[in-house]
């Protein structure tokens, strides 16, 4: 993203508002969180205790990782000036000029340098470097997602080799398409936060991603071995995931102003109605006992479906998105044949993360598409006068077919770039952990073990 001239003689120059670049630091904080440490419990929790610290290390990688890929070429090919319809031109967002410089949106960019004034923009209040940082751990978060997919049999060495390709060759090209000037945000497709740009292309990703890597065990995913080994670790985790949405949502209108609250609100509505939602289905089903597990899933569905429109519709539609995520999800992981839409001998996703955020970001694009109201799409600068189908049939509908082809977009190129990423790093590096390393769990793949002496419960 390119930056105007800063005046070294002022530690707050004019266009400075210190009131957004406060709220966007803190957005990029929380965001972060969900990365690292949200994640680490998160995932820990929920798998074998064998795995406790060999999940937690691929969350503290991916954010680890991320960062000198994105700061050194990876900004730019998300947010920077056009090299393709679909991608950035890469280049380092670290001088000092660069990055005291006050921060500009995308179609700000494409005005200045090819005369493109479809989308109008203004600049946000802050420098270039609250802007890197804010974006970077949406980057770290999302391919900590795609782990979610692979625990318990992924090689460390494959996964330190995926994380900056993968965050290079298919994070850049979903976030430049739908939010830096791409072809799809040109368009009008809208994705407020990353139902479709952090979601759907992880969801995607880690399914392709077990695909290619083969199941765990049989141990490990039947019977005794797929019990969760500590609930009320998982159960932190999942907080700091539902309160780190707070900057996830909030901090997508790059300013702390009345769209930023109504973000917010519809994204506690939404997770609360899906958590009530989805515990109804799993009453219903188990014939009275209420899952905690499946309240804290139908808690990330509902997170995630609110993401592609949360400042986009208004309250009533975030409640009836939350009972749709709630609901959809639930039934694909739990009453699909096999007990899911893919069979775990051929691809075994550890977490579900295929139901918990590829169906559920792509059915909150798709409702964006329904509810979005037309004020608040004014509001929000890459999507102005877009309408939800609910208010316009002919414009709404056009609006739910973009929706639709966007998805189909980040689809494919998910499938198809993940699955070139990692038949190049099989070639260098195996991208499953050996037999010995599979039976023992992390004290064989880190030396280290979280619970001494019950590492292999």
């Amino acid at each position: 993203m390119a930056s105007v001239a800063y005046e070294a003689s002022s530690a707050a120059p004019e266009w400075l508002n210190k009131g957004d670049n406060a709220w966007q630091m803190l957005s990029a904080t929380l965001v972060g969180l969900q990365g690292f440490p949200g994640l680490a419990p998160f995932y820990a929790g929920l798998l074998r205790r064998k795995w406790a610290l060999n999940s937690a290390f691929m969350a503290l990688y991916a954010m680890a990782a991320a960062m000198p890929c994105w700061a050194l070429w990876a900004h730019n090919m998300a947010f920077g000036r056009r090299l393709l319809p679909f991608l950035g031109r890469p280049g380092p967002a670290l001088s000092q000029g660069y990055m005291l410089g006050q921060a500009l949106l995308p179609s700000t960019l494409h005005a200045r340098a090819d005369g493109d004034v479809e989308t109008p923009a203004v600049a946000p209040l802050y420098p270039s470097a609250t802007m890197v940082l804010f974006q970077w751990a949406f980057a770290g978060v999302t391919v900590g997602l795609v782990a979610g997919a692979v625990l318990g049999r992924m090689s460390a060495r494959a996964w330190m080799a995926f994380v900056p390709l993968w965050t290079t060759l298919s994070y850049t090209v979903g976030a430049y398409s739908l939010w830096g000037g791409g072809f799809l945000f040109h368009w009008g497709v809208m994705d407020y936060s990353g139902g479709y740009v952090v979601h759907l292309a992880a969801g995607v990703s880690g399914c392709t991603a077990a695909y290619w890597v083969g199941p765990r065990r049989k141990a490990d995913r039947e019977g005794e071995g797929q019990k969760p080994s500590n609930l009320l670790l998982m159960l932190a985790g999942a907080g700091i995931l539902w309160m780190g949405w707070t900057g996830f949502n909030g901090g997508d209108p790059f300013a702390a102003n009345a769209d930023s609250s109504v973000a917010v609100l519809n994204t506690h509505i939404c997770a609360t109605t899906s958590i009530l939602a989805w515990t109804c289905c799993d009453v219903a089903a188990t014939g009275g006992k209420p899952s905690v597990v499946g309240a804290v899933q139908g808690m990330v569905t509902g997170l995630v479906c609110i993401t592609p429109g949360a400042g986009l519709v208004q309250g009533w539609a975030a409640m009836a998105m939350g009972v749709a995520s709630g609901t959809l999800p639930w039934y694909t992981m739990n009453r699909c044949p096999s007990t899911s839409l893919l069979p775990a001998e051929a691809v075994d996703d550890a977490l579900g993360i295929l139901h918990t955020h590829a169906v559920s970001g792509l059915l909150g694009g798709v409702l964006t598409g329904v509810f979005a109201h037309p004020a608040l799409c004014n509001l929000f600068l890459p999507v102005t006068g877009s309408m939800g189908l609910v208010y316009g049939v002919r414009a709404g509908g056009a609006q739910v077919l973009k929706q639709v082809v966007a998805a189909c977009f980040v689809i494919g190129w998910n499938v198809a770039v993940t699955s070139a990423i990692l038949l190049v790093v099989r070639v260098v590096v195996p991208l499953r952990m050996t037999e010995e390393e599979l039976a023992a769990g992390d004290i064989a793949v880190h030396g280290e073990e979280a619970y001494g002496g019950c590492n292999n419960l």
